[in-house]
């Protein structure tokens, strides 16, 4: 099939990227001219792992084009799907504009037969939105022949970011909402060559598929950092107790890690979306609204711990470990490590940061005030307190001698628990996790 993909962020790239390795023919379209630049040069944009490796192979095969031009690109398409950006405005709400904008982009340049795929996460109701209007757009340029030619289903995407062109290729899932059973054969066989188990759903009941998943896990999330506080409080080990409940098959031990809260650009911004979709409907969601109040207070509690141990703060030097809002991605988009790090600032502390990828994109959003260094060790150099914010491997490989000689002040505050297994307090460090009481740590 030949398929134009519009977006070329996380989602998109990768999904444009698989649908070429399973012989699609996919051209990627972008309003951003220096994107597709660097693109169509076989550069990724962004870090994701495989994804350099893949973009080369592909266009090399000639699989896979990028273009900011969609009229050049559309005349050929039989499937256009949508995965730009829906990012959270001030009252919780998905910004819907860019799903919108794209949409009315393709009624004003289609003139054949063709099925629209949405893989951004929106609120339900909007793939039926944005097919009326699509269908106005086409009225208004004289192409009502086409209002019944163009069909819409909802395709919601489930990669996880630091992994997703092996949750592509290895999908645990298919979700497609549609009403006709063409378009669920047609979206079938654009995945040919993946095995999952394929759920046919109402396009509404789709698009509520993907939030529902992530405000799940988010609770999940939310539930054991909540335990993990009750653990410091009463001398449990919140690890126990995670592997404990988690061998329960009802339960699963999955996104029970405790920690400084969840980040990234799909938890904050799902979560957020389903509980502002409830109240629009009339419901007060007051579960999810708990979990996004105990996500940020999981930084407070962080920070309180931190404070309380090296008060005065104000001329303080901590060295960071961990910006993204995990590892193996680049993007600090709500991560709980920079909302970290400017409330450490804020505190008048100097900090000097390290991050083995994300630190560019740290750059843009952090004062002026912080510092980078090239390196771990480097960052610590001369620090009163290290805090471990992301899960990085290469933390866990560190000479910790030597970090132990270059610290001012050899104390760790580790908000993953990262490094909790490495029996720091034996090297001369004085280690604080997430959960867990200072006699029962090791």
């Amino acid at each position: 099939m030949n398929i134009v993909m519009i977006g070329t962020g996380y989602v998109g790239l990768s999904t444009g990227l698989g649908f070429a390795s399973l012989g699609h023919h996919v051209a990627c379209v972008d309003i951003d001219p220096e994107k597709i630049a660097l693109l169509d040069r076989g550069q990724a944009p962004m870090y994701e792992p495989g994804i350099q490796e893949m973009l080369k192979s592909q266009q090399e095969l000639g699989q896979i084009v990028f273009t900011a031009e969609l009229s050049s690109v559309i005349d050929e398409a039989d499937v256009v799907m949508i995965a730009v950006q829906t990012p959270p405005q001030n009252n919780g709400e998905s910004d819907l504009s860019y799903v919108f904008s794209a949409a009315e982009q393709i009624a004003r340049l289609i003139d054949h037969e063709v099925l629209i795929v949405i893989k951004s996460t929106v609120p339900v109701g909007t793939n039926r939105r944005v097919i009326a209007r699509m269908r106005e757009v086409l009225a208004e340029v004289g192409r009502e022949d086409l209002e019944t030619l163009i069909q819409i289903a909802s395709v919601p995407e489930f990669l996880r970011q630091g992994s997703a062109l092996t949750d592509f290729l290895n999908p645990d899932r298919i979700v497609i909402g549609a009403d006709d059973t063409i378009v669920f054969e047609t979206i079938e066989r654009m995945h040919s060559g993946l095995s999952a188990p394929i759920v046919r759903t109402t396009i509404e009941s789709s698009e509520l598929v993907k939030s529902s998943a992530n405000a799940f896990l988010a609770t999940k999330i939310s539930f054991i950092n909540e335990i993990a506080n009750v653990c410091e409080l009463t001398g449990a080990d919140v690890r126990e107790v995670a592997k404990g409940i988690g061998l329960d098959p009802r339960i699963g031990n999955r996104f029970l890690q405790p920690g400084i809260g969840y980040g990234g650009s799909c938890f904050p911004k799902d979560v957020s979306a389903l509980r502002s979709l409830a109240g629009l409907n009339g419901y007060d969601f007051r579960l999810l609204r708990s979990v996004i109040e105990v996500n940020t207070k999981q930084r407070e509690v962080f920070l309180k711990k931190i404070v309380d141990r090296l008060k005065p703060m104000k001329g303080r030097r901590v060295a960071v470990w961990g910006l993204s809002f995990k590892p193996d991605t680049d993007d600090t988009r709500d991560s709980a490590s920079i909302d970290l790090v400017r409330m450490i600032v804020g505190l008048g502390v100097d900090v000097v940061a390290y991050d083995p990828k994300a630190m560019a994109n740290a750059k843009r959003i952090l004062p002026d005030t912080v510092k980078f260094a090239p390196t771990a060790i480097d960052a610590a150099e001369g620090a009163d307190a290290l805090l471990v914010l992301t899960e990085w491997p290469e933390f866990q490989d560190v000479s910790f001698p030597t970090l132990q000689s270059f610290m001012a002040s050899p104390i760790i505050f580790d908000g993953r628990n990262w490094l909790i297994d490495k029996h720091l307090p034996s090297l001369g460090f004085e280690y604080h996790g997430v959960g867990v009481c200072a006699s029962n740590k090791f």
